[in-house]
């Protein structure tokens, strides 16, 4: 058996109707086309499978490395509850223009309708350009006939919630909430393993054949939550050298590392694997069978059979993801 080593994995890149160029020129990702809207960094999700680029296990599948050694990657925990599914997918998100005004449904209702997970999903910004915003809920409770008239009329965005963003803000999204990345902003993505959308309204545009793309109107309908919350700014404190918890939910917590100087973490009782993103600077990350470097941009798994995690670095700041 191999002994398993922090693994990193070859971006999957979409081309997007409101992509740009910030993945190539900011996050150094080999893009082919100025429209580049996503880097995936790390999926399970069929059809784009993540390949790990480094180490003797370069060429092997996420798939296959959990089919031959799921509780060393995994943890045993991770598998009861979600099997051998990779539950977490990983993005690198350029939005040139405003993304559609968009929502997810949950568990029950994705389960039912697409026999996939719901979506629950956090943001951190990396960089936002003067006056960026994101769309994150309703600006006041609407009713399901203020909401479906709005779409008629084409008022939605009169509802709709903008919060002005810059670097270091961090966006907590469950499952229901009408939501929107602005135009200008570069972001981490931290999500359960499920591309279910329900796109609600995308500014009339057309794509390069010139059609418009489709809406979700009526299965958004069950799926939305028209309360007005201020449920969704995740406030966390960023003291250097050590673990600053931002998000705890039944899908995954995160935790913010600004880091000056190096940190060893004893992880013999974490029964999860763990991953890093980097935001910015960069590190040498490793375990008891190897290291790698990682630098803004790049997504670092390391295996549940970690004893413990060293990361040496000058200056970094990282995202770490368990479950």
């Amino acid at each position: 058996m191999t002994n398993l080593y922090p693994l990193k994995f070859q971006p999957i890149l979409k081309e997007r109707l409101w992509g740009g160029t910030k993945l190539g020129t900011l996050l150094n990702k080999r893009i082919s086309s100025d429209i580049t809207g996503e880097s995936w960094e790390l999926s399970g999700v069929e059809g784009d499978v993540s390949v790990v680029s480094n180490g003797a296990l370069k060429g092997t599948s996420l798939n296959t490395l959990i089919e031959n050694m799921a509780e060393e990657l995994l943890g045993s925990s991770v598998i009861k509850r979600f099997g051998k599914e990779f539950p977490i997918l990983i993005k690198f998100i350029d939005a040139k223009q405003d993304l559609s005004i968009q929502l997810h449904p949950n568990d029950a209702l994705a389960k039912e309708r697409h026999n996939s997970f719901g979506k629950t999903e956090m943001w951190y910004v990396m960089d936002a350009e003067k006056d960026a915003n994101l769309i994150v809920g309703f600006n006041q409770t609407v009713t399901r006939g203020q909401y479906v008239r709005s779409l008629e009329n084409n008022t939605l965005l009169d509802y709709m919630n903008y919060e002005k963003v810059e670097s270091g803000d961090t966006f907590f999204i469950n499952t229901g909430k009408i939501h929107a990345i602005g135009a200008g902003v570069l972001l981490a993505e931290i999500q359960q393993t499920s591309d279910v959308t329900y796109r609600v309204f995308d500014f009339n545009r057309r794509d390069k054949e010139g059609n418009l793309r489709e809406l979700h109107t009526d299965l958004a309908l069950e799926a939305i939550d028209f309360d007005q919350k201020d449920d969704f700014k995740v406030s966390y404190k960023k003291k250097k050298d050590t673990v600053n918890p931002m998000v705890a939910c039944p899908y995954f917590n995160t935790n913010f590392l600004h880091l000056e100087s190096d940190l060893i973490m004893d992880t013999t009782q974490r029964d999860s694997f763990t991953i890093f993103m980097c935001v910015e600077g960069e590190a040498r990350i490793g375990n008891e069978h190897g290291d790698t470097s990682v630098q803004k941009g790049e997504t670092v798994l390391l295996p549940a059979s970690s004893n413990s995690i060293v990361l040496k670095t000058g200056s970094c700041k990282l995202l770490e993801i368990t479950l």
